[in-house]
Formats: structure tokens, C-alpha cells, sequence
């Protein structure tokens, strides 16, 4: 299952034309992302939570996103179940109810290199809608300086934010 993961975020290189990649070097990488949604904070920010809806099945570990969960409580995780066990994604750090949602960990391959990384998510009232933007930002030591790696992550993610969107208006 680890490979499967790591093969669909290697694979996910090509994206780097459309990267939002903000900065990477020696010691880690951030990537960002931002949209208008034409829905309230509430919505934009309870959507956000259905992550089995609308994070791709290609980039988990059981095969199917619908496995997947945001709890968003003080320990709470975005998990994923596999069989006979899980897969912690990302820890819930901070939920602020259609405000704001901090993650901390390592998607994917990431997190079984040592690495620290955290997600922030946030949900701003924009005319009559939510300027929603997330910033995942990672930490540590990569051999290849994180070059290669940042590019597979803002494939794999940016794909996952393109998703959101679609999902959020529904």
C-alpha cells in the first residue's frame, strides 16, 4: 500500500505546469492554494470535512476515498480505514467552525521520511460567499532537496483542492 501511494504521487510529476508550488529548498517546501466559493462559511467549511467525498480514491491507501474522515475535535485526525487498521493522514491541531482548520503531519510518503508539515485551511466571508485557501507547508530532510517531492505533492493536492471546489458548490 505504501508504494501504491508513493507511485500515485510520483506520478502526479507532469502537474508541476499548473504547480503552486510558493517556495522550496534544502529544508523543505510550501504549497497553496486559493478559491472563491459561492457558498457561506458554515457550507464551504462543513464541505471541507467530507474529505471522502471529494479527495480521489487514486491517492489512498484502501483504494477508496470514501474511507476517508476529518474529525474535527481535539484529537480528532483525517484518517483513512484500511483493513484491519487505519491510517493517520494529518492530526487535527485547531478547528475554529467555519473559520479555520489547522492539520499537522505528513500526507502520504511523507510519512515515512521524518518530516513535519502542516496544513491551514481557512474560510473567509467574500461577497456573499468564502474565499476558502489552504497552505501546506513541510519541513525536514529530503536528499533531493525537496525538488522532486514538492512538485508530486502540489499534484496530488492540487488535484484534491480542484475536487473541493466542484464538491463545496454542490
Amino acid at each position: 500500500m505504501k508504494l501504491r501511494f508513493a507511485c500515485a504521487m510520483a506520478a502526479a510529476l507532469p502537474a508541476m505546469a499548473e504547480a503552486k508550488v510558493e517556495g522550496v529548498g534544502p529544508s523543505g517546501f510550501a504549497v497553496a492554494y486559493e478559491a472563491d466559493l459561492k457558498v457561506p462559511p458554515a457550507g464551504a467549511f462543513a464541505k471541507f470535512l467530507e474529505v471522502g467525498q471529494w479527495w480521489s480514491s487514486e491517492h489512498s491507501y484502501s483504494g477508496d476515498a470514501k474511507n476517508m474522515t476529518i474529525t474535527p475535535v481535539q484529537g480528532g485526525c483525517w484518517c483513512e480505514a484500511i483493513p484491519g487498521g487505519f491510517v493517520e493522514h494529518l492530526k487535527v491541531v485547531n478547528v475554529q467552525p467555519g473559520s479555520m482548520l489547522v492539520l499537522s503531519g505528513g500526507l502520504g510518503p511523507l510519512q515515512f521520511m521524518g518530516v513535519a508539515g502542516s496544513m491551514v485551511v481557512t474560510f473567509e466571508a467574500k461577497d456573499g460567499g468564502t474565499h476558502v485557501s489552504l497552505r501546506y507547508s513541510v519541513g525536514g530532510y529530503d536528499p533531493g532537496n525537496f525538488a522532486q517531492l514538492s512538485g508530486a505533492v502540489d499534484g496530488v493536492i492540487g488535484a484534491g483542492f480542484k475536487s473541493y471546489r466542484a464538491f463545496a458548490v454542490k
